[in-house]
């Protein structure tokens, strides 16, 4: 009778850790195939997005509208940039000296997500995205290095 609790004991504990190990393959293959979690790294976000916040991303194929927030590879891991598309290719942006307000196509561009006016001196003129290009912007534009600087952005 005892032998027998032992082997249901056994047996119980056996399956529980076939269940678990199970599932942890189950996970990791999820985030590894369709989800990723980052870190936001600074506040060129803020107010949408703050610093050290967490986020899960897809890893479906997709192509980004305006708009959409898109985190960008530059290279290593540890090089992602957070942005907010605000161009695709074909689109031309520039930047109203006065108002500091984005004109996209020559109309103004409707942005509740952004409380303070974008400072001039980091683009000048009209800028044409590049076909296969994007070009992205950070919420807290004063304070975020973007396609004003470093130019289009891969669609892919």
């Amino acid at each position: 009778m005892e032998r027998e609790t032992q082997k249901r004991d056994y047996t119980t504990l056996y399956d529980w850790a076939e269940i678990l190990t199970a599932s942890l393959l189950v996970i990791s293959l999820i985030f590894t195939f369709l989800f990723r979690m980052v870190n936001v790294d600074g506040s060129s976000m803020e107010i949408t997005l703050h610093d050290k916040e967490r986020l899960i991303l897809s890893c479906l194929p997709y192509t980004p509208e305006r708009g959409d927030i898109v985190v960008i590879s530059r290279g290593e891991q540890s090089s992602l940039l957070i942005k907010r598309v605000i161009a695709l290719a074909g689109d031309t942006v520039s930047i109203d000296e006065q108002s500091g307000k984005v004109w996209l196509n020559g109309k103004e561009l409707t942005e509740p997500y952004i409380h303070v006016p974008t400072a001039l001196e980091q683009m000048q003129g009209e800028i044409t995205v590049p076909p296969g290009m994007v070009f992205v912007m950070g919420d807290n534009r004063n304070n975020s290095y973007d396609s004003r600087q470093i130019g289009g952005i891969k669609r892919d």
